[in-house]
């Protein structure tokens, strides 16, 4: 599968941005899909995952609450609605896929897509 994420931008503190990832190839659907996120001079940390059917994502505990990961099987493309954007989460934004369970470590995903900026003002 390949990966193709968009949507990042430069906002304000307080504002909402909307990501969005969208794959090729086949069996999207198969995958357990994931955000991640690296700021400059940091490790890649984990955001969200969700699973095959949409049902029991998993969130950061710094953005749990803010954030929402879905997706659609039927389009191949998972989202992840950021609200209440804070300076602290800049960083570029990675999507990822794995088939088997649902990881929150990097290094169990064998797909990534190629990031997209978001850069959040105070």
């Amino acid at each position: 599968v390949q990966l193709q994420a968009s949507g990042g931008g430069l906002v304000q503190a307080g504002d909402s941005l909307r990501l969005s990832c969208a794959a090729s190839g086949r069996f999207f659907s198969s995958y357990n899909m994931a955000w991640f996120r690296q700021a400059p001079g940091k490790e890649r940390e984990f955001v969200a995952t969700i699973s095959v059917s949409g049902s029991s994502p998993d969130y950061a505990n710094s953005v749990k609450g803010r954030f929402t990961i879905s997706r659609d099987n039927a389009k191949n493309t998972m989202y992840l609605q950021m609200n209440s954007l804070k300076p602290e989460d800049t960083a570029v934004y990675y999507c990822a896929a794995r088939l088997g369970a649902a990881y929150t470590f990097p290094r169990y995903y064998a797909y990534w897509g190629q990031g997209t900026q978001v850069t959040v003002s105070s």
